[in-house]
């Protein structure tokens, strides 16, 4: 095992890298277009266009990587991030943003599909899960460290910008460095969302509301804490509560889960989602402790729910089909995480950044119905058919799913 976790660290600290990078640009890019004058419909938007570029990427990805391999693949859409990191300060306009977004959007993807698809070139069946736990662990240690990292300069100049462009910079030198023989291509995955959503309404729709909402919280939530006097370090906390929580509660929702119809969970965990949403709209001004504590609690329930979403879809599905089902629902969520920050933020400009979390609540509640109607319906997926919970990364390239210790490659 020791010498497994050598041979793939290479790739994990380049993802750590890339990641504190994602942590601090994503908390910054609110901020700063806020600082700037640009409208909540604008920092929508540019949320929106980052979403954009992701699923863009997500397709041409496996092109690329097969044209010029991982190594060569890696290092220009680091490059590229880096660079549209360095572009944001120096045009402060919504146009350019929105390039710069999407540009960075589609440079990301390509950077996560070349190494989980690296990742799991190097993995075994006896190994795969361990790889799997790891690059959780990565992926959200990193976003953690990187939003920490927001107080360390200030928003309306070009130190976290020129800061962000460091780690894209710097996470090419592990991936350089590396022995590790390049792996083949990931394929072009078929997608077939409606067969999907035949077999797993709830798994579909829950994909999508998780997109919808999230992205907008990813997006608008530094506006929210702005607007409600949260300022720098506290409002780097608003931040690292919200992905701490989700994390933490990642394993324990999933394991509640294998004792259970998920579909009860997933509706327990929307009705908590909608009353803390609704709290937050409500309470969130009254205080930073009551702020910081319900964005924490939101985030416990939140971001289990893409896993629970992903989990339940593939209960009804022969084993052999998970990639394919996973990448689309993968591709789901993103395409409304890209309608998500828009939507949000035409609300927020109409009655105020509170209204952000009643859309997240409204969204929330309209899947727990939904899910309570299905539950009447239809029944439970048969035991035996139904695959241990495993956390999932929202932010992550189809390739991921090859990873998964649930996917055919392990059976």
């Amino acid at each position: 095992m020791r010498q497994h976790i050598t041979a793939i660290a290479a790739l994990l600290f380049s993802t750590l890298i890339f990641l504190m990078g994602n942590g601090l640009l994503g908390t910054l890019t609110p901020v700063r277009g806020h600082l700037a004058g640009f409208s909540e419909i604008a920092i929508g938007i540019i949320g929106s266009a980052y979403y954009a570029g992701f699923v863009f990427g997500c397709y041409a990805g496996p092109r690329l990587l097969r044209r010029i391999g991982h190594i060569r693949a890696f290092s220009v859409a680091a490059g590229i991030t880096a660079t549209s990191a360095l572009l944001q300060p120096m045009a402060v306009n919504v146009g350019a943003w929105i390039f710069a977004r999407v540009l960075f959007g589609f440079a990301a993807s390509i950077v996560f599909m070349a190494i989980e698809s690296w990742l799991n070139d190097r993995s075994t069946n006896e190994t795969r899960g361990f790889v799997f736990s790891s690059y959780m662990a990565v992926n959200y240690g990193g976003l953690v460290i990187g939003q920490g990292f927001f107080v360390t300069g200030a928003p309306d100049s070009f130190e976290l910008f020129n800061l962000a462009a460091i780690f894209y910079a710097v996470c090419l030198i592990p991936v350089a460095f590396t022995r590790l023989p390049q792996p083949s291509p990931p394929s072009v995955l078929r997608m077939r969302p409606m067969r999907i959503f035949r077999i797993a309404p709830v798994g579909v729709a829950g994909c999508a509301a998780v997109g919808f909402a999230n992205g907008a919280v990813w997006t608008l939530a530094p506006l929210y804490a702005q607007g409600h006097g949260l300022k720098h370090g506290l409002l780097a906390l608003f931040m690292i509560g919200f992905t701490l929580g989700g994390a933490l509660m990642q394993v324990p929702a999933g394991r509640l889960s294998d004792r259970m119809d998920r579909r009860y969970l997933i509706a327990a965990v929307c009705f908590g989602a909608a009353a803390l949403g609704l709290a937050l709209a409500e309470f969130g001004g009254r205080g930073p402790i009551t702020a910081l504590v319900l964005m924490a609690l939101l985030g416990t329930v939140v971001l289990p729910l893409y896993g629970l979403s992903v989990a339940h879809a593939n209960d009804r599905l022969p084993r052999a089909d998970f990639v394919e089902a996973s990448a689309t629902l993968l591709l789901t969520n993103a395409l409304a995480a890209v309608i998500g920050p828009t939507f949000a933020a035409f609300v927020m400009a109409r009655a105020g950044t509170q209204t952000l979390f009643i859309v997240t609540a409204s969204t929330h509640l309209a899947l727990a119905l939904f899910t309570i109607i299905r539950i009447r319906m239809k029944e439970a997926p048969p035991q035996e058919t139904r695959e241990p919970f495993e956390p999932l990364p929202q932010q992550a390239s189809p390739a991921a799913l090859e990873l998964d210790p649930r996917g055919p490659e392990a059976a």
